[in-house]
């Protein structure tokens, strides 16, 4: 898995990163001087991007987003709602692998195919990994986009330096990654033995929760933890995790979001929030924090 999201296979993909963005762009722009940029740009760009690397066709990337957006938001559907959704899904992945299987293709999904054919993966290993890599790229970094250009637009100085002066965007990605991240706490972990953390011994059973939004703002590790510093900070956030089980997509996300936010600002440098209470509107997310609305105008 390791090898598909490498920096150097990431960067391939910035061309067609690039261009994506572009259409979308163009269309925001045509569609007039104002519009909600979660469904125009936000939603769409990172599913097209997942869809392209994992050899989903593009046809099915609506029923997709569908049946993850259900499955993410904790107060749209029932508890049987979601629970057919998610049996759709698994059918869904279930046939698609097939399919690849059948003919295979040059994308991720082929693969990981061929590892579980030499016995490197099994049949249920695929299916969950697929399934993963499919529903988490997708609604965490649409939900990292929608955060960070909410806060580029809260915080209009930076905006303008971004604007200005381009050199600026990879340290204020990686400060809108620290400060606004759309995983905001860890997966539960479970001690299998005391282990002494700080003042504290978690105890053998006990299950442990790690606040990402409280460690990227430490002050003893960042001064001023809760300002955007555009030039940045020489330590290193906890938004895409740590050491082993660090996120394998961190190269590709960080890769859309300063094509974003680089492109965006540069087109749109007047670009702000919509004014009434209706222009934010944020998602009852589970695990994941992001925006179902976001109204904007230039």
């Amino acid at each position: 898995m390791t090898k598909a999201f490498t920096t150097g296979r990431t960067a391939a993909m910035a061309p067609a990163v690039e261009e994506l963005a572009d259409r979308h762009l163009d269309a925001l722009e045509a569609s007039g001087p104002g519009t909600d940029l979660i469904e125009a740009l936000v939603a769409p760009l990172p599913l097209a991007v997942l869809c392209s690397l994992l050899g989903v066709p593009p046809e099915d990337a609506t029923r997709f987003r569908d049946w993850v957006e259900v499955l993410f938001d904790i107060s749209a559907s029932t508890p049987q709602e979601k629970a057919r959704r998610r049996l759709e899904l698994i059918d869904y992945m279930a046939d698609l692998i097939d399919r690849k299987r059948r003919r295979p293709q040059d994308d991720l999904l082929t693969s990981m195919i061929a590892a579980h054919e030499q016995g490197d993966l099994s049949m249920g290993e695929l299916l969950t990994m697929g399934l993963t890599l499919l529903m988490a790229g997708y609604e965490t970094v649409v939900g990292q986009l929608g955060l960070s250009v909410h806060a580029l637009l809260h915080d209009p100085a930076a905006y303008g330096e971004v604007c200005g002066q381009p050199d600026r965007l990879a340290p204020t990605v990686e400060e809108l990654l620290r400060l606004t991240p759309s995983t905001p706490i860890s997966f539960p972990r479970v001690a299998v033995e005391p282990v002494p953390l700080g003042s504290v011994t978690v105890q053998a059973g006990e299950g442990v929760i790690v606040s990402l939004l409280h460690g990227n703002r430490d002050g003893r590790t960042f001064p001023e933890p809760g300002l955007l510093d555009p030039q940045g900070h020489d330590a290193a956030h906890l938004t895409f995790g740590h050491g082993v089980h660090r996120c394998l997509g961190a190269p590709l996300a960080r890769l859309q979001l300063q094509i974003v936010l680089g492109r965006l600002t540069r087109r749109f440098p007047t670009l702000r929030t919509a004014a009434g209470p209706d222009a934010v509107v944020w998602k009852d997310g589970l695990g994941t924090r992001g925006l179902a609305r976001l109204r904007v105008e230039w």
